[in-house]
């Protein structure tokens, strides 16, 4: 269906691409890993013919219809949510819209010595509508949008009024409800609660199309590709299986090329020894010239490619004592809506607790409640003694200052830190070199949500308040943060939705449903297990 052959493709100084070829057929799922900055935003486009490859050749069979989902999705407003999915339905939608221009100029006057003409015109278009499945259109718009998260009045209501993130859902829907040949879907994870990503994970295993996708969700990843295109040094590498077999490949050829490396380097340096040893002696000049010939023939090995990788070892925090956070009769509500009555909870040294929930349930307002954010109604939140609390709310981001540098909102942070220590701290969240006097206004958001977690963990906490510490992280950084917090000795409360760190990091859960408030034992895997269900909302 889709054929890159040998394109090579540079920006600026940047090389992204070499002579690199792959291919996306009908019933393949792909994965597109690679580096931030590796070119996986640049090929997609390449497909969609909104970039050009240098050199080389994109293909796309004859007739093959595209969806492209990317981060970037303009501006929606005007028009309900229902309507603004409907409308990206391609040729459906644009049958509809013909359909609608005929019944227009059917009841103007003006066009009546046209009606047999008109009329004939609209029983071909109501054929066509009809044969497309458009009296189908808006249940399965509806049907798409309610995976998606959204509520049945929120659909009616105006596209425009939604946030960011729900107008990325919107786009996503766009695309589905399109059902085009092949998808490429970039980043089609963020901004999705668990309950939606499953939803999407079921989607997406019944596309009959190709699909090729970038997403730093490992689970979402393992359970919709069949197949991982990597990205790496300008080369376009496959490999056949999940995430995790890519992961496993990649690492046993990177130990097969390193030992191919180390043996061809200790051959070399005996063979150069030889020739230094002997080459002054005549009696020697035969074998001396033998080896330096065979040594000028060799096929020499590279050592395998040294991925960027970031690690962050914790100071140990101070001990705090056992309790470490109390609600008592706690009680909040927002308008008519009640979130929490007479609710206690309590939170003990070490204990790492995740909150699971539908969107509105109240978890962030727990988060926030506990942090003391906000204040409740009524009742009583005690912090323990010798807590030293460290929150992460996705508005800290927004209040970094755009103009001070990333070095220099850590100075300003730790104005006693020394410098060395300081760099050393950037380069774990993945700020090296010229990347550390970025302006933070110019940070994305993945960049701004490193800066505020490095800020956070320099000066450990001994507990952690977080809510979604990994919207916004590549897969690098997720698995620097989740090593990193598996050996961290203080007390835990968070929310995400990506369930590799949950269950890399949880030991107790606390669910928040409309029929209540219950905890369990144990980390999210052993939550899974016992109620059958990956998350509250997927439950009858």
């Amino acid at each position: 269906m889709i054929r890159l052959d040998s394109i090579s493709k540079r920006h600026g100084h940047q090389i992204l691409f070499v002579e690199a070829s792959a291919a996306l057929q009908k019933g393949e799922k792909i994965g597109l890993v690679g580096p931030n900055g590796a070119g996986k935003t640049t090929l997609f486009r390449m497909i969609k013919g909104e970039d050009v490859p240098d050199e080389g050749q994109v293909s796309v069979d004859r007739g093959i219809r595209i969806g492209y989902f990317s981060q970037d999705v303009g501006e929606m407003a005007g028009r309900s949510v229902l309507a603004e999915t409907m409308d990206g339905a391609g040729a459906v939608s644009e049958a509809a819209a013909h359909l609608k221009e005929l019944e227009a100029a059917l009841a103007d006057p003006d066009r009546a010595d046209e009606l047999d003409t008109l009329v004939e015109r609209y029983g071909e278009a109501q054929a066509r509508f009809e044969e497309l499945g458009g009296y189908a259109l808006e249940a399965r718009a509806r049907e798409v949008l309610a995976g998606l998260g959204f509520a049945s009045e929120v659909v009616e209501g105006n596209v425009g009024a939604l946030s960011g993130g729900w107008k990325m859902r919107v786009a996503l829907a766009r695309i589905l409800l399109m059902a085009p040949d092949a998808m490429l879907l970039d980043e089609p994870s963020n901004h999705l609660d668990i309950e939606s990503l499953i939803w999407l994970e079921g989607f997406l295993a019944g596309f009959e199309g190709a699909l090729l996708m970038t997403s730093h969700d490992r689970a979402f990843m393992n359970r919709v590709v069949n197949k991982i295109i990597e990205i790496d040094g300008g080369e376009l590498t496959s490999y056949s299986g999940d995430y995790e077999f890519y992961a496993r490949q990649r690492e046993l050829n990177d130990r097969h090329m390193q030992a191919q490396f180390e043996r061809q380097q200790a051959m070399l340096a005996k063979e150069i020894r030889f020739i230094e040893r002997f080459k002054a002696r005549a009696s020697h000049a035969a074998q001396v010239q033998s080896r330096v010939k065979k040594l000028e023939k060799i096929d020499r090995v590279e050592p395998p490619r040294r991925r960027q990788t970031v690690a962050f070892d914790f100071p140990p925090a101070p001990r705090s004592g056992d309790d470490v956070v109390v609600l008592r009769n706690v009680a909040k509500r927002y308008g008519h809506r009640v979130l929490y009555a007479d609710f206690d909870f309590r939170i003990r040294r070490r204990e790492r607790w995740c909150v699971m929930g539908v969107n509105g349930a109240g978890k962030s307002t727990l988060l926030k409640l506990v942090a003391g954010a906000i204040q409740p109604d009524s009742g009583d939140v005690a912090v323990g003694g010798s807590v030293k609390l460290g929150y992460f709310a996705q508005h800290a981001m927004e209040l970094l200052d755009g103009d001070r540098t990333v070095f220099e909102s850590l100075e300003d942070s730790f104005p006693r830190a020394g410098q060395g220590s300081l760099r050393a701290l950037a380069g774990c969240f993945g700020f090296s070199g010229d990347d550390v006097e970025k302006r933070c206004r110019v940070l994305s958001g993945g960049e701004k949500a490193r800066l505020v977690m490095a800020r956070m963990l320099f000066d450990p906490p001994n507990f952690l308040v977080l809510d979604e510490p990994t919207n916004h992280l590549d897969m690098a950084t997720k698995e620097m943060l989740v090593a990193a917090l598996a050996q961290y000795e203080g007390a835990m409360l968070f929310v995400s939705h990506d369930r590799h760190f949950l269950a890399a990091l949880s030991n107790r859960v606390l669910e928040v449903t409309s029929s209540g408030l219950h905890d369990y034992a144990g980390g999210y895997t052993e939550y899974v297990a016992r109620t059958g269900q990956e998350a509250p909302g997927l439950r009858s």
